[in-house]
């Protein structure tokens, strides 16, 4: 066989698998920042042509996990830059209000010049964040947001009592919240 068609050949296979063995895992990711299936779905499809497209850029197959999830978080920033803007009041919500979810406390960028890159600053800030956490409370809300688990599910293989799982999941929303609020009113004003 041709070099030049092993090569393709090969990089197909790498592709075919990488997209098989990711994308349940980042169409669930996005699922957790955009309202309807389809916009997931669309999202989905447009990091899985980026990855098509430039994999001849990609420089170490031990990183593509997260190269696919840094590609998911820019397009989750596109696709909010198409919502209407929210105003930056409604993300300093008192301690009495109920977080449900890591979307509860995102900001829309839309309005933002520069919407990219304060994107990425969250992000990182999220991950620091969590890295920072009690092991508890942040794998509970891995679970929990990123990998679409209910608490019924994580109760079930934890052994943990669901209300103390929804209690840690709190505490990690709260926390994000907290760490973040410094980080927005600088952006914002």
């Amino acid at each position: 066989m041709h070099t030049g068609a092993l090569h393709m050949k090969e990089k197909e296979e790498r592709i075919n698998e990488t997209v098989n063995s990711q994308r349940v895992r980042l169409l669930n990711f996005i699922r957790q920042f955009v309202s309807h299936d389809e916009d997931a779905e669309d999202i989905l499809q447009d990091v899985l042509y980026q990855f098509v497209s430039g994999y001849e850029q990609i420089r170490s197959w031990d990183q593509v996990t997260s190269w696919l999830f840094r590609v998911a978080r820019n397009k989750i920033t596109d696709s909010y830059r198409k919502k209407k803007p929210e105003t930056f009041s409604s993300l300093i919500l008192s301690d009495d209000q109920e977080f449900l979810s890591l979307e509860d406390i995102l900001p829309d960028l839309n309005s933002l010049p520069d919407s990219e890159l304060h994107g990425e600053m969250i992000w990182e800030r999220i991950e620091e964040m969590l890295d920072m956490m009690p092991e508890k409370q942040r794998q509970v809300f891995i679970w929990h947001e990123f990998e679409q688990k209910s608490f019924k599910e994580i109760a079930s293989f934890t052994g943990e009592p669901e209300n103390t799982l929804m209690s840690r999941k709190r505490y990690a929303i709260l926390a994000l919240r907290d760490g973040l609020v410094d980080m927005y009113k600088e952006m914002f004003n």
